[in-house]
């Protein structure tokens, strides 16, 4: 290791330590800034103003989180904003760790919150409505690196909400998805509770729950496989590695469980992880957009650790951003190490940087794109425009008991192409649902359809591109002729112009790379289709001997039918060579007519 490498390490240390609670308060009296007993109910506040000024790294995200936080007290007493930060409400919760949670695991005697750990329970107990008293936020995002304190603040603030938020039946639900890693939570609240004298002659833990007698509140572990999800009566919900979650079913049990609670809180504690279409990639998108100021929930708190740019993968001065816990619970000497190793590896070198970096990534050994490319390509085009218009289609018939796919792509003259794509599934596989897989979601916004049939029927398909052509100029219609023989015969039969995709490497890898490039251009519009964007999602590559590459799909249950039928129109659409039209039409000029 480097000397500059080494005095990074330290640098980083040296300035984590010195914000804890015990230095902070000692510096703040010595410089006349505290002038009573030695307080730390100001570090939410002050640790918003260090982000902004940049005096401590934090990922843009953040820094944004703390603009919105400084914003909002400059907005107290104001009509139209009925919340006001109540120092002494935001540190009740750190006081109560601090004095009475014990780590379980460990050589420390004591818990001693750190400045963003004083920003987040900060945030979500200090806010209130000016009137009634109540919490402002109903809801956190905590998206945030490993190893960085987690399971700490998850048993904290469980035990504190159960026995000192000043309601009876008080019940905390820890959440994850599988009874397993729930369990894992669970036990390291239980651990706390031992581990400490204070706790264990008012908290009565046992095999399944955690008990406070004195207001008949309890903790328990839920899972999405738990056999018994009703009845619940939510006042903390605290969902751990949401990543994992493929759909909101436990989600949403425990969002309705609440109607009964007066100020409910349910948080979401996660690293970043491999399932982009699952409930962590639609609240974090939610995050960005209220952080930016796109849309307002002024009841959702988000913190949003990460890094920002890959560039920083290089840079170890800026890895805080995704693990402020640094020097603390993380050891930058070893993540450095870790690194040099991981990197050379493809899937050690994926999982760091999800994990670590806290970036989203294709699980895939080598995905087709990765999630930062696909969400270039967040363009909408209102499909009324492309009435007329001319179009490629395609359709990958697959397994007739599974998903079905088809799809029209237009070629735009922008250089950019819009691709409207739908699906087909048997009932019965909705039913099984053994992936659990977002059937009914898909089907409601109208990406695909669930037919009452044991197999998807041919004419499903045909019938969707008879739909469009109506519509649209379909001039070529693709197909991979593995098991389309009856549906092209009848296609062929009413005059369209069919042409078989042959599925091998040559005729494939053009138009995979050629459709990569235009992701990599954020030039692939299909108005964020989450059945679509599922699809791609799933693709994994594999290389001949000569490096041409074919799409493969990433597991038994990474479907990816829906992009074999884009791809199998993108080998037609590749060639067409769009220029704009001059007055600012949609055109489309074949290489023949440029020529001419």
């Amino acid at each position: 290791m480097t000397t500059a490498t080494s005095t990074i390490s330290k640098n980083i240390k040296k300035v984590n330590q010195s914000f804890s609670f015990i230095t902070w308060k000692k510096e703040q009296v010595k410089k006349g800034n505290i002038l009573e007993k030695p307080s730390d109910k100001l570090l939410t506040t002050w640790y918003a103003e260090q982000l902004v000024k940049g005096n401590i790294v934090a990922s843009k995200k953040n820094i944004q989180s703390a603009k919105r936080h400084l914003k909002d007290l400059k907005r107290q007493g104001t009509e139209d904003f009925p919340w006001v930060f109540v120092e002494e409400q935001a540190h009740r919760p750190v006081r109560f760790i601090e004095k009475f949670c014990k780590p379980s695991k460990g050589d420390f005697k004591q818990l001693v919150a750190q400045p963003w750990q004083h920003f987040v329970i900060g945030s979500l107990y200090g806010w209130v409505h000016k009137d009634t008293g109540i919490r402002r936020f109903r809801e956190g995002l905590i998206f945030i690196g490993r190893k960085n304190g987690k399971s700490t603040l998850i048993s904290g603030l469980s035990l504190y909400s159960f026995s000192k938020d000043g309601e009876n039946g008080a019940d905390v639900f820890l959440l994850a998805n599988t009874k397993q890693q729930a369990g894992i939570i669970f036990d390291e609240a239980k651990a706390m509770v031992k581990k400490s004298p204070k706790l264990r002659k008012q908290f009565r833990p046992t095999r399944d729950y955690i008990a406070f007698d004195k207001t008949i509140s309890k903790i328990e572990p839920r899972a999405s496989d738990s056999e018994k999800l009703d009845g619940l009566n939510t006042h903390l919900g605290v969902f751990d590695e949401i990543h994992e979650f493929k759909d909101y079913k436990l989600i949403n049990v425990i969002k309705k469980s609440r109607g009964s609670r007066k100020q409910p809180l349910i948080l979401y504690i996660t690293t970043a992880g491999y399932q982009l279409d699952g409930p962590l990639v639609k609240y974090y998108d939610d995050g960005s957009q209220v952080l930016d100021g796109a849309i307002e929930d002024e009841r959702t708190f988000y913190f949003l650790a990460e890094l920002d740019d890959e560039k920083e993968f290089e840079q170890p001065e800026m890895w805080i951003k995704a693990n402020p816990n640094m020097g603390v619970s993380l050891d930058l000497d070893v993540l450095m190490d870790d690194w040099e190793k991981d990197k050379r590896t493809p899937e050690e070198r994926s999982d760091f940087i999800t994990k670590q970096f806290n970036i989203f990534a294709n699980g895939s050994k080598v995905p087709f794109i990765d999630f930062k490319t696909l969400k270039k390509n967040d363009k909408h085009l209102d499909i009324k425009e492309l009435i007329g218009t001319e179009g490629v289609a395609g359709y990958d018939l697959s397994d007739s008991e599974d998903f079905t796919s088809a799809c029209i792509e237009f070629p735009l003259s922008t250089g950019e192409v819009f691709v409207l794509s739908h699906s087909w599934i048997p009932r019965k596989k909705v039913i099984e649902n053994n992936e659990k897989i977002p059937y009914l979601e898909w089907e409601e916004a109208g990406y695909l359809t669930i037919v009452d049939e044991d197999y998807i029927n041919e004419e499903h398909v045909e019938n969707w591109i008879e739909e469009q052509a109506q519509k649209y100029n379909v001039d070529i219609i693709t197909y991979d002729p593995a098991k389309a023989f009856r549906l092209n015969k009848s296609l062929e039969e009413k005059g369209y112009n069919t042409q078989v995709v042959r599925q091998g490497f040559v005729t494939l890898g053009p138009a995979l790379d050629d459709l990569k490039h235009m992701f990599l251009d954020g030039k692939v519009i299909f108005n964020e289709n989450s059945l679509l964007r599922w699809y791609i999602n799933n693709v994994e590559l594999v290389k001949d001997r000569n490096n041409n590459k074919m799409p493969t799909k990433a597991g038994r249950y990474r479907k990816i039918d829906g992009f074999a039928a884009l791809l199998n129109a993108h080998t037609k659409v590749m060639e067409k060579l769009v220029v704009p039209s001059g007055d600012g039409d949609i055109g489309v000029v074949s290489m023949a007519d440029l020529m001419k």
